[in-house]
């Protein structure tokens, strides 16, 4: 299973970026995409689980280096196993020797959190702009928490972040709604160390079920989503730079067995987790420009 950083999409994926009337857009934009929500299921014992920022589910301890701890975030399309590899990732990370904490988008369990959740259950119309950003003011909400759990030396694994934010809203095709717009709120969040994308072609995704009943969990959408992803990859979207964001991504591809992915994770993972530990990127936590 081989982590794909500089191979170019599928065609299907650029023709898709290309189309999306959004892409590039400087103009107002919104994103709808998930915010830090509670985990209950840690993999370590659960005497060994205490209760972290936010409540969401923490192991005690610091980065191996005495350092500032790593933050990861794990992306992907529907279907690509996210949810299994980010909890694989923290058993990995924990049977390291580090203290974690783990994180997802949208929290669904705040004020901001339920009419998200109303919004991606098609029980509520809201101007795309409106609910972008509802969904930057959540990840807003929990950026106090990451950056002191970060400066405390925990690694913080989070499922999804601002990637999928700018990225679901560009995709919705609102012309108003650019990427570069949809970027802009996000600016003085942590930044993540790493930024793993889950990359999975259509057919494989067809053989595992299809996609969900939400409203972004259409081929279509997905399609656009994954357009996206490959223009952050490599770092120029409609003429505008995404510098920083090249920087931090990396795509693997999740069409091989849950083993394989998992291992691809983490060779694309660890490197950047002993990096932060030994100070390459620098003893402060990074921030979003």
């Amino acid at each position: 299973m081989a982590t794909t950083n500089g191979a170019a999409p599928p065609a299907a994926a650029d023709s898709a970026a290309a189309a999306s009337p959004s892409l590039g857009s400087s103009s107002t934009a919104t994103s709808t995409t998930p915010v830090i929500s509670t985990v209950g299921e840690a993999t370590a014992p659960s005497s060994s689980l205490t209760a972290g920022a936010q409540g969401v589910a923490q192991v005690p301890g610091s980065a191996v280096g005495g350092g500032r701890g790593a933050f990861v975030v794990l992306e992907g399309l529907d279907r690509s196993g996210k949810t299994t590899q980010v909890k694989l990732l923290q058993s990995r990370l924990i049977e390291s020797g580090r203290g974690v904490q783990l994180m997802r988008f949208p929290d669904r369990t705040t004020p901001t959190g339920q009419i998200i959740n109303q919004y991606l259950s098609s029980s509520a119309t809201l101007p795309d702009q409106s609910i972008h950003l509802l969904f930057t003011a959540n990840r807003w909400e929990a950026s106090p928490a990451i950056a002191a759990q970060l400066a405390q030396g925990v690694t913080v694994v989070c499922d999804r972040y601002y990637y999928s934010g700018m990225v679901y809203s560009a995709a919705k095709g609102n012309p108003a709604l650019g990427l570069g717009w949809a970027r802009a709120p996000e600016a003085g969040l942590p930044r993540p160390d790493a930024v793993v994308f889950l990359d999975l072609d259509e057919s494989v995704a067809r053989e595992r079920g299809g996609f969900g009943e939400e409203r972004y969990e259409t081929a279509e959408m997905q399609r656009r989503v994954r357009g996206l992803f490959w223009g952050l990859k490599r770092g120029e979207v409609g003429g505008v730079s995404f510098a920083e964001e090249a920087e931090d991504l990396v795509v693997v591809d999740a069409g091989g067995s849950v083993e394989e992915v998992a291992e691809a994770i983490w060779g694309a993972v660890r490197p950047r987790v002993e990096g932060v530990e030994g100070g390459q990127f620098g003893t402060e936590v990074r921030r979003v420009s």
